[in-house]
């Protein structure tokens, strides 16, 4: 038997079990825990560059959108309300605010104030003067536009469609589509939702703990900012940080990997047998980094961070990780150095770090598809090597992940 979706509205805050400003990596993650409510998910993007809105498709009834920079969710829309399969019962604050006359049966999933077993959900329309009578007065305009929350008259466009019915039949008009953001910071009419993604989600609960910014600094290793913004940030240095230092700045890691190979030998400043160590990895999926420590003296040697860009192999594997590479200062005064972001192309970042004296390694192809039997159009990257520095980059020159050593 088909079980109810029972959803929970929260303006400004979100939808269900999602809940706005999560990463994309862990909506997705969430979504696989609940196959059985949601067995499919369409993956839409624009594979031409890095910082592009990622929109998730749950069919019938939810769209996901993420923010183009830090792939954090900033809407949550539903529609197609009254699709019996499955049924969509919406709620606000215990109370029913459309629903679909079906019988179901509860399941760990369903929110409380849904339906219990074999108990048979109520028919609710949601129509524009329900809306009024639990929202109260808004501006005029297409839909009703309130703080965090748009009730829409259409089904898949952009806003509501003109209010030219008479007044007995406006107020009769079913509600085709709920749309969650959060709530505008500027005083005055509310306007309607940009659903196109470009800006970033406001600092909010779900952000906390999670990685604001990683400041890289070539043969010296990264600074981490976390959400809050007012946390202290944590330096990572290579050679000098351990793994207990890691553990007790960082939590500890969602996994221990013990490497098997040294395919990255050939990048490194030290050639003798001796560089060649047992080490293991500390995994922060999270975080979207991994951190290399030696196997003797336990200390960092190498840090890799992942950009987690949508169709390529190691998609999904980590969070996105916002890095961005330092550069040498201009002068002793310079207080704001100059840095490139990971949503510039292989070239621009490979100028940025050629400005010096780096020297270029020769690059090496890789197909990280092989070991998972993966079909991807675009399963290769490369390998280019600076001193200090690997860029993993795809075919169309996206930078998927940087290396220090």
């Amino acid at each position: 038997m088909t079980s109810t979706l029972s959803l929970d509205l929260r303006p400004g805050s979100g939808l269900g079990i999602f809940e706005l400003g999560t990463t994309l990596w862990t909506v997705l993650d969430l979504l696989r825990q609940h196959t059985t409510l949601f067995p499919r998910v369409d993956v839409k993007f624009d594979d031409s560059v890095v910082d592009a809105p990622v929109l998730l498709h749950v069919p019938p009834h939810l769209d996901l959108l993420f923010s183009a920079r830090d792939q954090r969710l900033r809407v949550v829309a539903a529609r197609r309300l009254r699709e019996p399969a499955p049924p969509l019962q919406l709620l606000y604050r215990g109370t029913v605010l459309s629903s679909v006359s079906v019988n179901t049966s509860a399941t760990p999933h369903q929110r409380a104030g849904g339906p219990g077993r074999g108990e048979r959900a109520q028919d609710v329309v949601l129509r524009r003067a329900d809306i009024s009578n639990h929202f109260g007065p808004t501006y005029a305009g297409d839909g009703l536009i309130y703080p965090g929350v748009s009730f829409l008259f259409d089904e898949d466009g952009p806003g509501g469609a003109s209010t030219t019915a008479g007044k007995a039949e406006d107020r009769q008009r079913e509600v085709r589509r709920v749309v969650v953001t959060q709530a505008k910071e500027e005083e005055g009419a509310e306007v309607a939702p940009d659903l196109l993604g470009h800006d970033e989600v406001r600092e909010c609960p779900a952000m906390l703990g999670g990685l604001r910014r990683a400041i890289i600094r070539v043969h010296d290793g990264v600074i981490l900012q976390f959400y809050p913004s007012t946390a202290s940030p944590v330096h990572v240095r290579l050679g000098y940080t351990t793994a207990q230092d890691l553990t007790v700045d960082l939590g500890s890691p969602l996994r221990v990997y013990y490497k098997e190979d040294d395919r990255m030998a050939i990048h490194s400043r030290n050639k003798t047998p001796e560089a060649v160590e047992d080490g293991y990895f500390y995994n922060y999926f999270q975080h979207g980094i991994d951190f290399l420590i030696n196997g003797t003296t336990h200390i960092v040697q190498k840090i890799i961070l992942h950009t987690n860009i949508p169709g390529t192999p190691m998609f999904q594997r980590y969070n996105r990780c916002p890095w961005e590479i330092e550069g040498e200062p201009e002068d002793e005064e310079d207080d704001s150095p100059p840095r490139v972001k990971f949503s510039e192309k292989l070239d621009v970042i490979s100028r940025f770090l050629n400005r010096g004296s780096r020297e270029v390694v020769p690059s090496m192809q890789v197909d990280r598809t092989e070991d998972d039997r993966l079909t991807l159009l675009n399963s290769t990257t490369r390998l280019v090597g600076f001193d200090g520095v690997v860029l993993e980059a795809t075919e169309s020159a996206l930078v998927v992940a940087v290396t220090l050593f």
